[in-house]
């Protein structure tokens, strides 16, 4: 009855602690059956993950076809485009320019425009821009764009002052533009110009081929163009070319001279000073290739050979230096003749194994420019004699001065034998450049010539 007065738990209650710890167990083991396992979560993350990452890409091919929509998209301003015709709609107080899609690259570095309609005034340009020209602009005005402009005449570089470049264009003539191939990897590019599938011109510029895109400006009512962006380009040959092997396609005119490999060979009559064979090359020395040679390989009966530079319609009768627009030193008296059939005394005689050169020196920030037509070249404004300087006759107070310079870019013609300079003359060159020349006129002569000693 007594004791200590503590209390013995009831059977009833252990019972209930027990079942009570059963349930707890229960209920855990069930809640650990509705969880799921870790692999399984990483699983489903995985999944999700995955998902995203797939809407990602469809979200950035998406972006990138629209950028690439926009980088290839043509791009317009006051005018309308019908298929491949380009018509001005402005109202001539403002300026109207097409840029195409894509620029020039190895596969289609040329492009022309057919002259339909020259409008009301021909305001007509077509050259070069960046992608993101600025279309109230005709090409050429602004920087890093260049363009030949067809009322004119005139070569516009990156400025809205243009310079004497070539013959201006009317209704029916074609104006082509395109890069020379060879200047495709250099940082700096030979942009030419065509009138009629004749090269006009060429202008060096910096940049890289990718960044100039072919585009047309337009400036005055009715103007109507058709844009070929495809076109094909080579230069025409002329009557009385003999071309056999190789080395061809670095001769434009080539009269009474045969071409083996780098070798040409007098194949005239050499009965009379109208016996000329003539060799003119197809492109200008110009600030990137301005200087060749040739070696005598054979002097023939008279060794009258010329080395020099001519104008390029420069007659196929007369030997380089007769006439006006060349310039030449001459093998068998080492006389230099400019525009004259009395040549000054120059320098020595050459022979058989002499190597002759010739060059131009040319002034600062120059550009190559010309023109096709006859009708558009001021021949008689030619200079005539000026001084020379004579690096082997500095003594010789005989020179003449037959007449001054006239106005006009002047650049500094120079010979060389053997490797060493002869001399120079300060001349003005013509419209379209000064073409590599070359005249024989007596059998068996034959003389083996390099356009490009200098490159590598």
């Amino acid at each position: 009855m007594g004791g200590n007065g503590s209390r013995k738990p009831h059977k009833n209650q252990k019972a209930r602690f027990l079942s009570w710890l059963l349930n707890l167990g229960a209920s855990c083991y069930d809640m650990t059956m509705l969880i799921p396992s870790w692999s399984n979560i990483f699983s489903e993350m995985d999944d999700i993950n995955l998902h995203y990452r797939f809407l990602n890409w469809r979200r950035r091919i998406r972006e990138i076809r629209e950028v690439r929509a926009v980088r290839y998209r043509e791009r317009f301003k006051r005018m309308l485009r019908d298929g491949d015709i380009l018509r001005y709609q402005g109202n001539s107080d403002e300026v109207g320019c097409y840029v195409a899609p894509r620029p020039l690259s190895k596969g289609n570095r040329y492009f022309e425009v057919t002259i339909i309609d020259t409008g009301v005034r021909g305001m007509i340009a077509v050259g070069l821009v960046p992608q993101f020209y600025k279309l109230d602009h005709q090409p050429g005005w602004l920087p890093h764009s260049v363009a030949y402009h067809a009322d004119d005449g005139k070569l516009y570089n990156g400025n809205t002052v243009g310079q004497q470049f070539g013959p201006k264009c009317n209704q029916g003539d074609r104006i082509g533009c395109g890069i020379y191939l060879d200047s495709f990897d250099d940082g700096q590019i030979t942009v030419f110009f065509t009138k009629n599938g004749k090269e006009v011109g060429n202008v060096e510029i910096p940049g890289s081929p990718e960044a100039f895109y072919p585009a047309v400006g337009m400036h005055s009512l009715g103007e109507e163009v058709r844009l070929d962006l495809h076109a094909e380009w080579g230069m025409e040959e002329e009557d009385g070319l003999m071309i056999v092997d190789s080395h061809e396609d670095e001769w434009a005119r080539l009269h009474d001279v045969k071409v083996t490999g780098t070798l040409l060979e007098y194949v005239g009559k050499g009965k009379s000073i109208v016996d000329v064979g003539l060799a003119q090359a197809r492109r200008p020395l110009s600030t990137r290739c301005h200087y060749y040679e040739l070696e005598i390989a054979n002097a023939g009966e008279k060794c009258y050979i010329a080395l020099g530079l001519a104008r390029r319609d420069y007659p196929k009768n007369r030997h380089p230096g007769w006439s006006r627009g060349s310039i030449a030193y001459h093998a068998d008296d080492g006389k230099m003749f400019h525009g004259s059939g009395v040549g000054d005394p120059f320098g020595p005689r050459c022979f058989e194994g002499d190597i002759m050169g010739c060059g131009i020196m040319f002034p600062r920030d120059y550009i190559s420019d010309g023109g096709d037509d006859m009708d558009d070249w001021d021949l008689d404004a030619w200079p005539k004699q000026s001084q020379v300087q004579n690096d082997l006759y500095a003594n010789n107070d005989d020179e003449e001065e037959d007449g001054e310079d006239v106005d006009g870019r002047k650049v500094t013609v120079f010979f060389t034998r053997n490797g060493k300079v002869v001399g120079r003359r300060e001349v003005a060159i013509p419209a379209g450049g000064f073409y590599p020349t070359i005249g024989m006129m007596s059998t068996g002569e034959k003389v083996r010539v390099d356009l490009h000693p200098l490159s590598g």
